[in-house]
């Protein structure tokens, strides 16, 4: 053991921890001025990352020093937030003065050293970043500009609060006020981050690049690499062969359908159902995507890797090749398809009494949607034949039964309004109708609900390797938050937040239906609760009122889907063991990759969506509409129109002072006070495209919102 290994010995042991020089040389017999032997030993175990040294001097490992692994979130005005992976032990972020940031930047993980600072008067903790454990940023998107000197991309992450500084030599092709893409090649302290141009996106105020900034910016890519695409027309070729037909159950004898939007092309979901003895024989038939998309292929990996399809108003970025997505694996109607089929056996009282779930072979005879499902429900003449009509009635039996079980549970039915934003590839227009949701659409939701339910359900009493869907309930803080906003309405709300319980809310949206705020409502309980995610163990599903759920309808568009196929199919064949052998080491891995992916096309979808809808009501300017207060804050008010669309009313632009009410969701005034769910009259005053909003101007408050189309 050398020299260096014996003083690492020593802080492990304590001896040496959390000591300085003079204290080190003190405990090991050292004259002091003998220190600048002892220096370099410690700058070669602060190098590997053995021991850390504070800004006061001290020396240690970062257990002993107390050092948080976490995320800067940076700010444009220089400073930043650590984001600690210990949510468990640290419930809040901590704040990153800019001379602490030592070089790290938006993205970065850091490790970081606690301080106590005081600040006018009062202690608080902050943190100095003693080490960048990994960047955030390995390409970035912005605006690329030039002079004699050199080019600069400006991100348009405004977090990441520096330019990149482009050598003129890689970009001297390049024309100015573009929007592009560029790889990060250094991080030298002290200057700008370092880059070259690889990828233009187009003119800087062109809408189409960009929405292509914000999908690069999370890294979202439409085309698929040529070897995967290949694959894919590979397995498309494969087709079904007569072998697959011999050990499935074939169903294509059955009246099955599907239900879709007009535009759908990758359909992943059918089904049929039957009434037989006063019970319901219910079949929800899945694609069998596994059968063409094999564990480690290379259309595995790139469908690991994009974790889900992304939605866009003009495209869709699928997980899948459109060889698979909208061809072999499409369950299109009047073609042999092949399938894993849930047939479910219920009672009058809308329970599951009997369950298989088998590989099957089916051919869909309709493909419908939720228009003509619609039309069927509401008496309306359409094409289709009695038969089909009669099944269509029967689904909306069913689906009343199985409504009327989960609400008894204590199912929370939020009505939160989604824009559907419409675009025309033609005309480039942007139309975004008021928001409506049929009865169609509950039916193919409610199926799909208790299929993904009956097959967790089958999985957890297995005690197989699984991935689930999980819900957890709402914090205790955020549950008293909506408590607290509930009964500022009116409303009875009595439950105890440490243990609120699904049943609780949905009785809080009961008792509020009457109200014209009862949309708000929504939103504000929405907002009080968890996001739901993957994961390997059962944590049940708070919304749902579920003891036990997962993802097992969309093996097209997601990846859990994919791997639960796998899963089920393993056991079907090689039974248990096999499964635990072959899934459990991966399945934590796939449902923590899952859940990032998902948040990553979310966010992707949403920042998109908003593009378009400042885009829509740039054109609007000038125009009046009735909305409804949808979000308060101290800055000022969100304001919502019908449609989804929300615009933002400063502060300033209101008469008088006001203060914030936080716990009220409300701005008060003299005479005058905003709160959640109120009704305006608004006028379109400007749209911001840099920040994706549009700015509203309040002409009146009025009692109730009316009807009012946006033209």
């Amino acid at each position: 053991m050398n020299a260096s290994e014996r003083i690492y010995q020593k802080f492990l042991d304590g001896e040496l921890a959390v000591k300085n020089i003079h204290e080190i040389c003190k405990i090991l017999g050292m004259p002091y001025r003998e220190k600048n032997k002892l220096i370099p030993l410690l700058d070669e175990l602060v190098k590997d990352g053995k021991l850390f040294v504070s800004d006061s001097g001290k020396y240690g490992t970062s257990e002993q020093l107390g050092l948080i692994v976490g995320t800067v979130s940076g700010n444009e005005r220089g400073f930043g937030f650590l984001v600690p992976e210990d949510k468990e032990r640290y419930k809040e972020d901590f704040f990153i003065p800019s001379k602490n940031l030592r070089g790290a930047l938006h993205g970065d993980l850091v490790l970081c050293e606690i301080i106590r600072v005081n600040y006018e008067e009062k202690e608080r903790d902050e943190v100095s970043v003693m080490r960048i454990l990994q960047r955030g940023y390995s390409t970035i998107v912005g605006t690329f500009r030039r002079d004699r000197r050199a080019g600069y991309l400006f991100p348009d992450e405004k977090k990441f609060s520096t330019h990149i500084y482009i050598p003129l030599s890689q970009c001297s092709n390049i024309q100015n006020n573009v929007k592009a893409v560029a790889k990060i090649t250094s991080y030298p302290y002290g200057r700008a981050p370092g880059g070259e141009i690889v990828e233009v996106l187009g003119e800087e105020e062109d809408f189409f690049a960009e929405e292509l900034s914000i999908i690069r910016s999370y890294n979202l890519r439409e085309e698929f690499p040529l070897a995967v695409e290949k694959e894919a027309e590979k397995q498309q070729r494969k087709g079904i062969t007569e072998n697959d037909y011999i050990r499935r159950q074939d169903f294509r004898g059955k009246l099955i359908v599907t239900i879709d939007g007009e535009d759908t092309r990758d359909i992943d979901d059918a089904v049929s159902l039957e009434k037989i003895d006063g019970n319901y024989l219910l079949g929800v038939h899945i694609a069998d995507v596994t059968h063409y998309v094999t564990e480690k292929s290379l259309l595995d990996s790139e469908a690991f890797e994009r974790g889900t399809s992304v939605y866009f108003p003009d495209c869709v970025l699928p997980m899948l090749p459109r060889a698979l997505s909208n061809g072999i694996c499409s369950l299109n109607e009047g073609e042999d398809r092949l399938a894993l089929s849930c047939m479910m056996k219920i009672d009058k009282n809308g329970k599951v009494i009997d369950s298989e779930i088998v590989e099957s072979v089916i051919r869909s005879s309709h493909k419908m949607t939720y228009t003509e499902v619609s039309a069927i429900l509401e008496g309306e003449a359409t094409r289709y034949d009695d038969e089909t009509q009669r099944l269509v009635r029967l689904f909306a039996e069913l689906t009343a039964l199985l409504q009327k079980r989960r609400e008894k549970k204590g199912s929370v039915t939020l009505d939160i309004k989604e824009a559907k934003i419409l675009f025309d590839k033609e005309t480039n227009e942007i139309t975004i109708p008021d928001y409506i949701r049929p009865f169609s659409y509950q039916i193919i939701e409610a199926f799909m609900v208790l299929a993904n339910e009956t097959v967790a359900e089958y999985m957890h009493a297995l005690d197989a390797p699984f991935i689930y869907r999980i819900h957890e309930k709402p914090t205790e803080e955020k549950a008293q938050a909506f408590r607290a906003f509930a009964q500022s309405l009116g409303l009875t709300a009595r439950f105890n937040a440490e243990e609120v319980r699904p049943y609780d809310y949905q009785n809080v949206l009961k008792s509020g239906e009457h109200l014209p705020t009862f949309s708000v409502l929504n939103r504000v309980m929405l907002r009080s609760m968890q996001k739901a995610r993957y994961s390997s163990e059962n944590a049940g599903h708070f919304g749902l009122a579920s003891d036990c759920y997962c993802h097992f309808t969309s093996p097209i568009r997601r990846y859990p889907d994919l791997c639960i196929h796998r899963i089920i199919k393993q056991i079907l064949h090689g039974g248990y063991d096999d499964a635990r052998r072959r899934f459990s080491g991966i399945v934590e891995h796939i449902a923590n990759q899952s859940s990032d992916r998902e948040r990553r096309a979310s966010d992707a979808e949403r920042d998109v969506d908003d593009l378009y809808k400042t885009m829509f009501m740039s054109e609007r300017i000038g125009k009046v509409y009735d909305a409804v207060i949808s979000g308060v804050t101290s800055y000022g008010i969100f304001a919502e129109l019908p449609n989804t669309i929300e615009g933002f009313i400063p502060v300033e632009t209101l008469y008088g002072e006001y203060r914030f009410d936080e716990k009220l969701f409300c701005l008060k005034g003299g005479t005058e006070s905003y709160t959640l769910g109120e009704s305006l009259r608004v006028e379109v005053l400007d749209v911001d495209f840099y920040r994706r909003r549009t700015q509203f101007k309040l002409l009146e408050k009025i009692d109730r919102i009316t009807e009012n189309e946006l033209l």
